[in-house]
């Protein structure tokens, strides 16, 4: 650096004749005072960097940071270049760097101070530099860590606007079919128990096997068909493989329940209710619209619940499909 400063501002110097006269060990000599040099001026501005962020942050008091650092780094560079200027009184014979580097005194002074100037402020702009993409990165991840929570507690906040009412809707069947058939009330005991556990158990996941959701679908249908009885058939039809894919909990549930509660369960012309797959990766979730007539207008919580999860989870979102006769809702399964 100082060769090349020394160059710019007296390139016709006669140091330039001696330079090049020299001998190759002289050179590497040369060369290894430079590394050495370049290398406690760098070393001393990155401790007086580390020091100055605890104090002094970029970002709070940038000026005066500035101002301080630049000061620091203006002294350590110069008492460093008065050690490398002794280093040359020792290998050439009294002689100083700034000796070789010009006749002229003042010149000589000129180029010493040029030089600190220039390497204190390549060095702090490499410092801040590397402070600013390193708080950067620490800031990404910050606010990717932040998202992943806010995703987190959202979930959880959507799983538990699901309504258990049904649990508690079925507790007066139960107690009814225990005093009329026994057995049948122990069954329905036993699922009911199923459905509650389910959902104690997995509510606070995010996905969960598409196979294990079924088995609680199935004993939420024998809930629904002992309390409405022919008013409502159910078709499942799902491929095994389609079985070990993934989806949101409770999903195939909400659907069932946002099906029974705006339509009619009439034995004569009972509602349909058909999940079946499309392809091994696509679920539809169908039924035929028996609608109930004067029915306040639905909020929608149910079908925004699980659109929001699968909005939060994948890229992929379920599909509502309506006409005059059926509403369809395809469902994108999960793989782990």
């Amino acid at each position: 650096m100082l060769n090349l400063v020394s160059y710019v501002i007296d390139p016709y110097s006669s140091y330039w004749d001696f330079y090049f006269s020299r001998s190759s060990l002289t050179i590497l000599a040369d060369l290894a005072l430079s590394f050495i040099f370049c290398l406690l001026i760098s070393e001393s501005s990155i401790y007086i960097s580390n020091k100055l962020n605890d104090s002094y942050s970029w970002t709070e008091t940038p000026r005066k940071r500035l101002l301080i650092e630049t000061s620091l780094n203006l002294i350590v560079v110069f008492l460093i270049l008065a050690i490398l200027d002794q280093c040359y009184r020792l290998m050439y014979d009294g002689e100083t760097c700034l000796d070789f580097h010009s006749n002229d005194k003042i010149t000589s002074f000129f180029q010493w101070i040029v030089v600190s100037v220039i390497i204190a402020f390549m060095i702090i702009g490499i410092n801040t530099c590397n402070y600013l993409i390193v708080n950067w990165k620490n800031a990404a991840m910050k606010a990717a860590a932040l998202d992943q929570l806010a995703v987190e507690a959202e979930l959880q906040s959507l799983k538990l606007q699901i309504d258990p009412h049904f649990v508690f809707n079925n507790l007066s069947v139960l107690s009814e079919l225990i005093l009329v058939n026994q057995q049948l009330g122990y069954e329905y005991a036993e699922n009911l128990s199923k459905i509650y556990r389910y959902m104690l158990v997995n509510s606070k996941k995010d996905i969960i096997m598409l196979e294990e959701e079924l088995k609680f679908l199935n004993s939420y249908m024998f809930l629904i068909k002992n309390r409405i009885g022919d008013g409502v058939t159910f078709e499942v039809n799902i491929d095994k493989a389609s079985k070990q894919l993934y989806l949101p909990p409770l999903t195939l549930q909400l659907l069932v329940e946002n099906a029974l509660k705006h339509n009619k369960t009439n034995k004569k012309n009972p509602l349909k209710i058909s999940i079946y797959n499309i392809d091994e990766q696509v679920l539809m979730v169908e039924n035929i619209l028996l609608p109930i007539e004067n029915q306040l207008e639905s909020s929608g919580i149910g079908i925004q619940n699980i659109i929001r999860r699968y909005d939060l989870l994948w890229q992929k979102q379920p599909e509502i499909i309506q006409d005059e006769t059926t509403f369809k809702v395809k469902i994108p399964l999960i793989k782990q």
